[in-house]
Formats: C-alpha cells, sequence, structure tokens
C-alpha cells in the first residue's frame, strides 16, 4: 500500500515537473525566456520546447500583424485650416528582447507609446499640407511619409509600423459649411474660365473654317472661269477652222440648229415674209410647181 502510494506521488511529481519544463510554441508565436525576471533567450521556431522548471518562464508575444487604432485629433493644416483625422497603425513585434525591455511584457505598454508617436507624426506631416492635397491623390504620398516617420520612431520598442491609414478627415461641424461654399465658389469660377477658354477656342476654329470656306470657293471659281474660258477658246476655234473648210455646209448646219431650236416646242409662231432667208432651205427642197395647161 505504502509502495503504490510512492508510486503515485513519484507520478504525480514528474508529471508536474514535466509540465513546468516542456511547453509549446505555436507558428503564430514567439517567445522569450526568462530567469527570475531577467531576459535569456528568444524563441522563434515553432514546435516543442524545453526550459528549466519552476526557474525559468515563457513570455510569448503574438508574430502577426497587430492593430492600434488612435483616438481622433483635431489637426492644423498647411492653409491654416482645421481637420478632424481618425487614424490607424498595423504593427508587427520584431525583437521581443527590445519589445520586452522596452514597454514590457504586454502589448498594452507600445499602445501608449504608439499614440503620441503617430499623434505627433500626423501632425507634423498634414502641418505642412493644404486640404486640397489631403482629399486628393496626394494622400498616399503623405501617408508613406507618416508611415515612415512613425517606423523610424517605433523600432527602437522592437516593432515594425506597416503601414499607418487616415480611415476618416472630417472638418469641424462650425466651418464645415463655410469651407464648402468656398470651394464651391473656387469650383465654379473654374468652371467660368473654363467655358470662356473653350469659347474662345471655339471662335477661333469657326473663324478660321469660314476663311478655309471662303479661299477654297474663291480658288474654285477662279479655275472654273479659267476652264470655261480655255473651253470657249476652243470651241471658237474649232467653229472658226470648221467654217474656213467648208462655209456652205457650216451655214447649212447653223441653219439647221436655228430650225431645231425654233419649232422644238411644236407650238412657236414666226411671222416673217415668204421670201425671208431664214427658209431659204425649205424653199430649196420643195420640188416647182407644174405649169398650167392653157385652156
Amino acid at each position: 500500500m505504502n509502495r503504490a502510494l510512492i508510486l503515485a506521488v513519484v507520478a504525480a511529481v514528474g508529471i508536474v515537473v514535466a509540465a513546468s519544463t516542456l511547453f509549446t510554441v505555436h507558428q503564430t508565436q514567439q517567445v522569450l525566456i526568462t530567469q527570475f525576471g531577467q531576459p535569456i533567450r528568444v524563441i522563434r521556431d515553432p514546435g516543442l520546447k524545453a526550459k528549466i522548471p519552476f526557474i525559468q518562464s515563457v513570455i510569448a508575444f503574438d508574430r502577426r500583424l497587430l492593430d492600434y487604432d488612435a483616438t481622433g485629433e483635431e489637426v492644423i493644416l498647411g492653409d491654416q485650416r482645421r481637420l478632424i483625422v481618425d487614424s490607424f497603425t498595423r504593427y508587427r513585434i520584431t525583437d521581443p528582447l527590445l519589445f520586452f525591455q522596452s514597454v514590457g511584457a504586454t502589448e498594452a505598454g507600445i499602445r501608449a507609446r504608439l499614440n503620441s508617436i503617430v499623434t505627433s507624426s500626423v501632425r507634423r506631416v498634414l502641418g505642412n499640407e493644404p486640404l486640397l492635397s489631403v482629399l486628393s491623390n496626394d494622400r498616399a504620398r503623405i501617408m508613406t511619409e507618416i508611415r515612415r516617420q512613425v517606423n523610424d520612431e517605433a523600432r527602437r520598442f522592437g516593432i515594425e509600423v506597416t503601414d499607418v491609414r487616415i480611415r476618416r478627415a472630417d472638418l469641424p461641424d462650425g466651418n464645415t459649411q463655410a469651407i464648402l461654399q468656398r470651394m464651391q465658389s473656387e469650383r465654379e469660377r473654374v468652371a467660368r474660365e473654363l467655358r470662356a477658354e473653350g469659347a474662345e477656342q471655339a471662335a477661333g476654329i469657326r473663324a478660321g473654317a469660314d476663311r478655309e470656306r471662303t479661299v477654297l470657293l474663291a480658288e474654285a471659281q477662279a479655275s472654273s472661269d479659267i476652264l470655261r474660258g480655255q473651253g470657249e477658246q476652243d470651241a471658237i476655234r474649232i467653229f472658226a477652222d470648221a467654217f474656213q473648210r467648208d462655209p456652205q455646209f457650216f451655214q447649212f448646219w447653223r441653219s439647221m440648229q436655228a430650225y431645231r431650236e425654233a419649232f422644238s416646242e411644236g407650238d412657236t409662231r414666226l411671222l416673217l415674209s415668204p421670201d425671208s432667208e431664214f427658209f431659204r432651205y425649205f424653199r430649196e427642197s420643195m420640188p416647182a410647181p407644174a405649169p398650167r395647161a392653157a385652156q
């Protein structure tokens, strides 16, 4: 009976010692081993590990990305406008030993430090930027500069800041309407200037097109007159050559043209004497009348 009790006690002590000696490092963790409160070594590889029981302690730190939401702060911009900025930060613990020596064994210590670092960097960078830059595509450049400054200061705490973002940027309630009206007036002024420039360019393009049209029509009319004159000159020359070759045939052809133009309508009336030169070819083509028989 006593032997069984001794074995049970030994087994219980062995289990307690083994539980105090062995520990598991998860793949999302990194472990710092301390001895009497003093850091001894850092374990980053996951798996089953061992330590000196009852003397050494295990402090686990998360190796994943961690988030910190900063409170909204009122910031004065470079153009003396006020803006309420609400930001968040993503960081990772890269040096557990330095983190433990700087802020302690929990994440609560780093949050207070990050709040002051992020707030001062946001005020410093935004203090040199106008409102339009914060609300435009320059916002990415501004956030990159803020992240760089925050990361440079946070490295001494054993962390790496991977990103700093402005979640919300609002105008104070008292200045919102005035700033919106000013921005609307500015946009309307720019729109009027653009419309005036467009109207001026349109008038210039229209005047140039009208001028080119006038020049083209004048050149076309001049070319047409020149070609018409050359055609009439050639026609006169051809008629003159034909008249010189056979004047009688030319007169006959001109008379036929006159007959066609005079009688083409069908109801033309002419008052001419029978012996008019106009009917010369009609008379020549008619047969002579037969002589009357003697009674």
